[in-house]
């Protein structure tokens, strides 16, 4: 007896290799680093005071750009403004110049690279009302349509970084889009994947994931009439999200009002399960859709990712590209 209760302790605590349904990628949980919940929590490194205005509460003071997009309440202020980034990673141009060194292949770094901030400098998405949310995807949406048919646009990026260690170096909650002239190598290995995997089996899927969630139960959050939350089976790191349409939706562009408010409700109950559990942790979401490079993508499904810091990626996870995480997304979602 003493002997089967060792052994079954000892299978309890063998690791697991999970595999990515999508995109065939592996990763590793860890059972044996399991650590309670609680133990995941990461102090977010503090910002510091600002000796001047916060350059987006008053962007007209700190030198940023005209507007491209500003919503104002019915008092007058502002409740959400997009104006381009003051140090963009891509510069609007003309269609970038393509050019060779050698045995080497490049392009200009053209396109569009802008910034989406919220009112309030406090209030983060986890802290918001799901209305208001809905009201930053639809200048998601309003931004997107503005620069999906430019000559040197490709694929759009929407993002957000939350907290220092996520990459936001501004405390002031504001999310980031970058339009370019490439489709992302993540991307075009989903695309890939949803391919093949319709090819098989006459099937989306993603809608395959959203379905067995749904019925299994296990690592879902919270779902309404157009949007699930899950923890995905093979998460990359403890407490991954994605938020997923539950109808088939391969272009996030084409989202309606239905659906944004729906989204807003579902996102922002993700992003505050994060905030409670992990006590704010640092976190990046980002929005996955089909590229607007005039081809048609009918096997894909837009989502959105939600990826908390949690740990730091060693030796192991960079040189095979493998991730490890110590908590089963089963648990993390309970």
């Amino acid at each position: 007896m003493v002997e089967e209760k060792k052994e079954k302790n000892k299978t309890e605590k063998l690791s697991q290799l999970r595999r990515d349904l999508i995109t065939g990628d592996w990763v590793v949980i860890a059972l044996g680093r399991g650590k309670r919940p609680g133990e995941f929590a990461v102090k977010r490194e503090p910002y510091p005071l600002l000796s001047a205005h916060c350059p987006f509460c008053f962007p007209e003071e700190t030198g940023q750009e005209k507007d491209v997009l500003i919503y104002r309440r019915g008092d007058g202020d502002w409740s959400l403004r997009v104006f381009p980034n003051k140090f963009p990673a891509f510069s609007r141009s003309r269609p970038p110049r393509h050019w060779e060194e050698g045995p080497y292949f490049g392009m200009d770094g053209a396109g569009y690279h802008e910034v989406i901030v919220t009112r309030d400098h406090a209030r983060q998405i986890a802290n918001l009302d799901p209305i208001e949310v809905a009201e930053i995807i639809d200048g998601y949406q309003d931004r997107y349509i503005s620069l999906m048919n430019k000559k040197s646009v490709n694929y759009i990026e929407i993002f957000h970084n939350h907290g220092k260690e996520a990459g936001a170096s501004i405390e002031h909650p504001h999310s980031q889009l970058m339009a370019i002239p490439v489709v992302s190598p993540a991307i075009t290995l989903e695309l890939s994947g949803a391919e093949e995997y319709h090819r098989s089996n006459r099937k989306c899927v993603y809608c395959t994931i959203a379905e067995w969630e749904i019925k299994n139960k296990l690592r879902l959050i919270f779902e309404n009439d157009n949007f699930l939350a899950f923890c995905p089976f093979s998460s990359r790191v403890a407490f991954e999200v994605w938020v997923m349409p539950k109808g088939h939706k391969p272009y996030f562009e084409r989202i309606n009002n239905e659906e944004k408010i729906d989204l807003g409700e579902v996102l922002q109950k993700a992003i505050h399960a994060i905030y409670k559990t992990l006590e704010d942790p640092p976190y990046n979401f980002y929005i996955h859709t089909s590229p607007c490079d005039g081809k048609d993508y009918p096997h894909y499904h837009w989502h959105i990712e939600i990826l908390p810091h949690t740990a730091i990626w060693a030796g192991f996870e960079l040189s095979t590209c493998i991730e490890i995480s110590t908590i089963e997304p089963e648990k993390s979602a309970e």
